[in-house]
């Protein structure tokens, strides 16, 4: 995921028609106060109050694709059914487990961890990738932000995530289900405390405006856009503070094809394909409308996160 290009300043300026007027924005503050309660603000559409610094300014994806064109597995293998399958997903009165190494356990609802963080909510227009990448106006807060307020403890090295585990709803999480059942679910991923804690490291609750749809990860998602996709886990149920490296689902499956970090390397490549070049995706034509870059080291953000790497061999860190 990429979400400044590196080789220009940071961009303070997205376009004025993708900025929240002031007006509105205070005015969706006030109705969170008086909504919390009743448990309606989980249809509360998710606005931005500003533009994040590390924005880019590249063209984005159309709405569409980004929300047709899915890696979510817990729904289905294939990149086009989550957003038929997920359709009806509910995602209201969420709540989100927290544990480990904090100073603050507990189970928290949804929209109170949005109140926390409710001054710390930007736009920003992000690069994706995966085997394909997109530029995605997501909107959400800085993890660090919430981190904070959590207050983890010295022993807390790593931080783990993990997505809700719900056959029913999820029917991709099914054993043998689409012969793919060697997935230990629910899904789990991890950070080193200090890639959560960098600026660029984000929760992201919305995109084009909207509420996040159940098909890119309602209602709250992770994303580290220096990193390949599958780190981006989705709907998170539980946050959990450790003192030992977490093994990630695809690490845990694939050991030889997944490590832990992650990091968008072009000059390592996968075992069955290269990564030195990425497949873009603009239009709503999944084929016509793509073209074909070179991807960049760390995703463009070297110079803001190579310092967490350093003395590393990442070819050999993956």
């Amino acid at each position: 995921m990429l979400i400044k290009n590196t080789r220009s300043k940071p961009d303070f300026n997205c376009p004025e028609y993708e900025i929240t007027d002031e007006s509105a924005f205070i005015n969706r503050r006030q109705l969170i106060k008086g909504m919390a309660a009743s448990g309606a603000l989980s249809s509360l559409p998710i606005l931005a109050g500003k533009a994040s610094p590390y924005s880019t300014s590249e063209q984005k994806t159309s709405e569409y694709s980004i929300t047709h064109y899915n890696n979510f597995y817990e729904f289905s293998l294939s990149k086009e059914e989550p957003a038929k399958k997920a359709k009806n997903f509910v995602t209201n009165n969420w709540q989100v487990a927290v544990e480990g190494e904090v100073e603050s356990p507990g189970v928290y609802d949804f929209e109170d961890i949005l109140k926390w963080v409710q001054q710390e909510e930007r736009i920003y227009r992000l690069r994706c990738v995966e085997a394909w990448s997109m530029v995605v106006p997501w909107y959400g807060f800085e993890l660090r932000q919430l981190i904070k307020r959590l207050k983890p403890t010295s022993k807390a090295k790593y931080v783990q995530f993990e997505t809700l585990y719900d056959p029913e709803r999820m029917p991709g999480q099914r054993r043998g289900v689409f012969n793919f059942s060697s997935l230990d679910w629910p899904y789990v991923e991890g950070l080193r405390m200090d890639e959560a804690m960098n600026p660029l490291t984000l929760m992201v609750t919305g995109l084009y405006g909207k509420n996040i749809p159940p098909q890119n990860g309602a209602p709250l998602r992770l994303i580290v856009p220096w990193k390949y996709g599958f780190k981006s886990i989705k709907s998170i149920v539980k946050i959990k503070f450790v003192e030992k490296q977490p093994v990630n689902t695809w690490q845990k499956t694939a050991p030889k094809e997944y490590g832990f970090y992650a990091n968008v390397n072009p000059d390592v490549p996968h075992p069955r394909w290269s990564q030195a070049k990425e497949r873009r995706i603009l239009s709503e034509s999944l084929f016509s409308g793509t073209r074909r870059i070179k991807t960049e080291f760390l995703n463009g953000y070297a110079e803001h996160v190579a310092h967490l790497y350093k003395g590393m061999d990442l070819s050999r860190h993956f």
